[in-house]
């Protein structure tokens, strides 16, 4: 799989681009705050339909602008001409030429993981980024789970709004209770089925980074522990003070462990950045696996930043992105540029243009 044409206009920083891109690795080199990470973004943006910088559309157009506009064609089996434009009054997203109707049917169609600072935040942050973690994951590789999860979102905030109202509709908040039981059920088996198949994976790539020193474990913490519609109904008075919705999935969380003790509370710093580098190796090669092709490696501006160690344990994940003809994207800046890389097309950017280069 690979990227190979992007179109961007009134994107971030960027007035107009366009740019043919083949497999293999492309160096985006140029100082900070020229636009490098603003390419990996447009690029995560189709494959994802989310900003990896955790950013509202309003914040993609460029300044003084209506909207922006992102497309490109991917290549995996077969070609797909992708085109997303964004405005506060107009919202379009095409494949091949035709609206999409279903975001199921779309996703998939380019996969990318993506390798940058806000990747601590799944260890660092809140439940909310390691569930959404798990939920891409499980979108590029179930398609039944993303609808199945947008049905259950829907069903959740229909009962948050009855919840909300003065007078509670028992028979509308029982009819939104039995689809959140049935969804939710679905998709704690999906997760449940998931973890055992990823945390291999994730233990593997830790120890490879981390010399062995700690022992990582990943846990399924479900907020339901027995019968949903049990304990739906037995939150049903804190319910009622609250006004939401306050078990199922959508509190569900995933437990990351260094020696059986919390990584967010006990682990240091450089173990949180092996240990998030490691979750993202981990979902590439479980991509990898599923679909037999690697998926687009979207690196910022980290490689130059690790020590040899570290940088180490990408190499076999690029060495099988170069066999497979895959596509690695990454920033740097002169400075920190990681030269040990092997053969690359370099690419200068600088004020929002994109040039090709030689490295």
């Amino acid at each position: 799989m690979h990227l190979a044409h992007l179109r961007l206009r009134d994107f971030r920083n960027y007035v107009r681009l366009d740019a043919d891109f083949a497999p293999g690795f492309h160096l985006l080199l140029g100082d900070n705050a020229q636009g490098k990470t603003n390419i990996l973004e447009a690029i995560y943006l189709m494959a994802t339909l989310r900003s990896f910088r955790g950013v509202g559309s309003a914040q993609l157009v460029r300044h003084g602008q209506r909207g922006y506009f992102v497309g490109g064609t991917a290549v995996g089996q077969g070609e797909h001409r992708i085109k997303m434009y964004w405005s506060a009054a107009e919202r379009q997203l095409s494949l091949n030429g035709e609206p999409v109707r279903k975001l199921s049917h779309y996703l998939g169609v380019l996969r990318t993981v993506v390798f940058c600072t806000e990747d601590l935040q799944l260890i660092k942050g809140t439940g909310r980024a390691r569930r959404r973690f798990m939920d891409l994951l499980l979108s590029q590789t179930s398609p039944h789970y993303l609808p199945n999860l947008q049905r259950y979102t829907r069903a959740v905030r229909s009962r948050n709004a009855l919840l909300k109202q003065r007078v509670v509709d028992e028979l509308a908040l029982e009819s939104f209770s039995v689809d959140v039981v049935k969804l939710g059920s679905e998709i704690m088996s999906m997760r449940r089925e998931l973890l055992p198949k990823f945390s291999p994976m994730a233990r593997l790539a830790y120890r490879r980074i981390s010399n062995e020193s700690e022992e990582l474990r990943m846990e399924y913490q479900p907020s339901i522990k027995g019968d949903f519609a049990v304990e739906l109904g037995q939150s049903r008075a804190r319910e009622r003070a609250l006004r939401a919705t306050l078990v199922g999935p959508h509190r569900d969380e995933i437990a990351l462990l260094l020696n059986d003790r919390s990584a967010a509370q006990f682990g240091s710093e450089g173990q949180k950045r092996t240990l998030a580098i490691a979750l993202k190796l981990a979902q590439a090669e479980y991509l990898t696996a599923i679909h037999g092709s690697t998926p687009i490696l979207l690196i910022d501006d980290v490689m130059g930043e690790l020590d040899a160690k570290r940088r180490s344990a990408f190499v076999p994940l690029l060495d099988k992105a170069q066999r497979s003809h895959g596509q690695v994207f990454m920033t740097a800046t002169e400075e920190n540029w990681p030269r040990d890389l092997g053969q690359l097309q370099c690419w200068h950017v600088r004020s929002g243009t994109l040039v090709r280069g030689d490295t």
